[in-house]
C-alpha cells in the first residue's frame, strides 16, 4: 500500500496533538469556578485566586523543565516513541486531575502534565525536520503552531459544553482519554522515518530526502571560520545581541500566559460568568491568536521575498505586533460589555502572535545553527521565568477585582520587548567574532 502525501498526514496528526495539548491544558482554568465551589468552599476570593496562581506557577516551571527533558528523549528514542511517551503521560496526568483533593495533589498532577506537554514542541520540530524538505518547513511549522490557537478556540466551549452533562471530575477523564485515541492513528501511520517507510511513494521519498540535503555553493564551501561563527556559551552571553533576544523573550511571553491562565478567571470574577457562560465568550481571543500567527509568518515571508533585509523585516513585524498590543492592553482597563472585552483580547493576542513568531526566529538570524539552540534555550527559560513572575503577581494586583494593574504591566512589557530589540540588536544579521 502506498499513501500519497504521507508527510501531510503526519503533520496533520502532529497539529491534532497540539490541539489536544491545549484542550488538556485549558481544562483547569475553565473548570476552576466549579472546582473551587466543590473543594475550597470556605476560601475567600483572594485565597482562591492565590491557590489557582500557585498551581499555575507549578505548571509553568514544570513546562520549562520538560522542554529540556523531552528534547533529549526525542533524540534518544525517535519521534514515533517520543510522542507516545509525551502524549501518553500527559493524558494520564489529565485523567489524574479527576482524583485531586486539594492544592498538593493538583500541583503534583499539574507538574506531571507540564513536563509531558512540553514534549509536544521539540517532538513537532523534530517531526518537521524528518518529514519535510527545507523549503516546506516554514509552512509545516505554521500548521502545527496554529494548533495552539485552534486548541484554545475549541477547548473553552467544548469543556463548558461537557459540564452540562458531566461533573468536573468526569470532564478531566473524558479529555484525557482523547489523547489515548490519538495514539492509534499515530502508531499505525508513523511506522518509520520517510527513508524506510513502506507506505510512502518513491516520488515523495525522493522529494523529501533530496530537499533535506545541505548543498554548499563554492562560495559557502570556502567560508572562513569567522563567517560560521560558533561562540562558546560564555561568549554568546557576553554579546548584547544575545541579551536583546533574552530580554525581549522574557518581556513578551508573559503577556500570552496572562491570558492563557486568566481569561476564564477574569470572566468569572469581573462579569460573574459561570462555566457555561465562559464557554460562550472565552474562545474568542484565540481566534485573534490564530490569525496573528498566520499574519506574522506570511508578512515576514512576503517582505523577505520582496527583498527586505532580515533586520527591517523582523523589527517591523515585532514593533507592529507590540504597537497593536499596547493600546489594546490599556483599553482593558475599562472594556465595558463582555463582548467588547473578549474582542479587545483577540486584538491583543493577534498582536502577540504577530510579534512572537519573529522574536523566536532571532537566534537563527544572529548565530550559526550550532549556537541557535543555546540561545533559544536561554531565551525560552527567560520567557517562562517571566511568565512565572507575572502569574504569581496577578492575585495581588487584582485583589480588589480590578485587573487594570495587570494589563498596565502587560503594556509596559510590550514596550520593553520592542526597546530590547531596537537598542540591543542594532542590526539583525549573522554575527561575527568580536574584535
Amino acid at each position: 500500500m502506498k499513501l500519497k502525501g504521507l508527510r501531510w498526514w503526519v503533520i496533520a496528526l502532529i497539529a491534532l496533538a497540539t490541539i489536544i495539548n491545549y484542550i488538556d491544558r485549558q481544562s483547569l482554568s475553565v473548570l476552576w469556578p466549579d472546582i473551587v465551589e466543590d473543594l475550597f468552599p470556605d476560601k475567600s476570593a483572594m485565597e482562591r485566586k492565590q491557590i489557582y496562581a500557585n498551581i499555575s506557577v507549578v505548571f509553568v516551571f514544570a513546562y520549562a523543565f520538560g522542554q529540556a527533558i523531552f528534547g533529549k528523549i526525542f533524540d534518544w528514542v525517535g519521534t514515533r516513541i517520543g510522542f507516545v511517551l509525551s502524549i501518553g503521560v500527559w493524558s494520564l496526568a489529565t485523567i489524574a486531575h479527576a482524583f485531586a483533593q486539594g492544592v498538593l495533589s493538583f500541583s503534583i498532577f499539574r507538574a506531571i502534565l507540564g513536563v509531558a506537554e512540553a514534549g509536544n514542541w521539540p517532538g513537532a520540530t523534530k517531526g518537521n525536520a524528518e518529514w519535510f524538505p527545507v523549503k516546506e518547513r516554514a509552512l509545516a511549522q505554521g500548521i502545527f503552531n496554529s494548533g495552539a490557537a485552534i486548541g484554545g478556540i475549541i477547548s473553552i466551549p467544548l469543556i463548558a459544553f461537557l459540564t452540562l452533562y458531566f461533573s468536573w471530575q468526569m470532564v478531566f477523564v473524558i479529555v484525557g482519554l482523547v489523547g489515548f485515541l490519538w495514539l492509534i492513528p499515530w502508531l499505525v501511520l508513523v511506522k518509520a522515518p520517510p527513508a524506510m517507510h513502506a507506505w510512502i511513494t518513491e516520488e515523495e521519498r525522493e522529494y523529501i530526502l533530496t530537499g533535506q540535503k545541505r548543498v554548499l555553493t563554492p562560495e559557502k564551501a570556502t567560508q572562513s571560520e569567522e563567517d560560521d561563527y560558533n561562540p562558546s556559551t560564555a561568549e554568546l552571553l557576553s554579546r548584547k545581541e544575545s541579551w536583546g533576544v533574552i530580554i525581549a523573550s522574557a518581556a513578551i511571553d508573559p503577556i500570552w500566559w496572562l491570558f492563557v491562565f486568566w481569561i476564564p478567571i477574569y470572566l468569572n470574577e469581573v462579569y460573574g460568568m459561570d462555566v457555561q457562560s465562559i464557554g460562550l465568550y472565552g474562545w474568542v481571543p484565540y481566534v485573534g491568536a490564530m490569525l496573528g500567527a498566520w499574519f506574522g509568518g506570511l508578512f515576514a515571508q512576503n517582505r523577505l521575498k520582496a527583498g527586505w533585509s532580515a533586520d527591517k523585516t523582523r523589527k517591523l513585524a515585532i514593533t507592529l505586533g507590540c504597537l497593536i498590543m499596547l493600546p489594546s492592553l490599556l483599553a482593558m482597563a475599562d472594556p465595558g460589555e463582555p463582548v467588547t472585552a473578549v474582542l479587545i483580547m483577540a486584538v491583543i493576542l493577534f498582536g502577540f502572535q504577530t510579534a512572537i513568531g519573529n522574536v523566536q526566529t532571532l537566534p537563527s538570524d544572529l548565530y550559526s545553527k550550532r549556537a541557535v539552540g543555546t540561545l533559544a534555550g536561554f531565551s525560552g527559560m527567560a520567557a517562562k521565568l517571566g511568565a512565572v513572575g507575572l502569574t504569581s503577581l496577578v492575585p495581588f494586583l487584582t485583589a480588589d477585582g480590578n485587573y487594570t494593574p495587570a494589563f498596565v504591566i502587560g503594556a509596559s512589557l510590550a514596550i520593553t520587548a520592542v526597546a530590547a530589540v531596537w537598542i540591543l540588536i542594532p542590526t539583525i544579521e549573522p554575527l561575527k567574532k568580536a574584535g
